[in-house]
């Protein structure tokens, strides 16, 4: 159970850190508002690290069905703790959601905007285009999983250093940045089915005012497209170590 709940906090830490950004970028009258694309990746970037740094010593700090499906391919990881693992991944999430809600209470009364209230909680595709946003999708998450498996292969890491535990959360962290900046733009970059549902969920229950559409009709991307992008990305890394 302990690496249940781990993963279970872990992504909910994820969820507060990075949509909290978002909140604070999107939402009016925060200290935040208008602070752009730049203080959003990098706010997804340390919250993923911080994530990683909290759970990566229980779990593995997987924080993502993308990550869990794509080590389960390649035999990384064993398939009996996957649905527990992906469960509690996206009860993270929603937990997170909540959280983020409460932190910025105020605020969405006075934010007009659906979509910006959306946008706190769950991604959307700047030119609505299915399979060109499945594909973003999936290309980003390929390059998250490669690039996670990559900074931990052992043949990168110095022996005996600690490397692994102590710097390689960083590195997680600048990862996500980098395919932040390099691959957001189309989708968001959800590159992670917990990331987006569960906090979607919240959006769906929660009492948000004026809160519109939690949009259910784009809702399967950013879970179809890290799902494919992550199992792709661990069967390259699988063919080139």
């Amino acid at each position: 159970m302990s690496t249940y709940l781990a993963e279970l906090l872990g992504t909910m830490i994820l969820v507060l850190l990075g949509d909290g950004v978002v909140a604070n970028v999107v939402l009016k009258q925060t200290k935040g508002n208008n602070s752009g694309w730049i203080v959003i990746t990098a706010g997804w970037g340390f919250a993923v690290a911080v994530a990683v740094y909290c759970t990566n010593a229980i779990s593995g700090a997987h924080l993502n069905p993308a990550v869990t499906l794509g080590l389960a391919t390649i035999g990384k990881f064993d398939w009996a703790l996957v649905p527990g693992y992906m469960a509690a991944q996206v009860a993270g999430g929603f937990l997170g959601g909540v959280l983020v809600w409460l932190a910025y209470l105020p605020h969405w009364a006075v934010t007009e905007s659906k979509g910006d209230k959306l946008a706190v909680f769950s991604t959307g595709p700047a030119i609505r285009h299915s399979m060109s946003n499945l594909i973003c999708e999936a290309i980003g998450t390929a390059m998250l999983v490669l690039g996670l498996l990559a900074i931990l292969t052992p043949a990168n890491l110095v022996p005996n250093s600690g490397f692994d535990k102590g710097f390689a959360p960083a590195l997680v962290g600048m990862l996500v940045g980098a395919i932040g900046l390099s691959l957001g733009g189309p989708t968001g970059y959800a590159i992670n089915p917990a990331r987006d549902l569960g906090p979607r969920l919240a959006h769906f229950v929660l009492p948000i005012p004026g809160k519109g559409s939690s949009d259910w009709g784009y809702a399967w991307i950013p879970v179809v497209g890290p799902i494919i992008g992550g199992i792709v990305g661990a069967l390259v890394y699988k063919a080139l170590w």
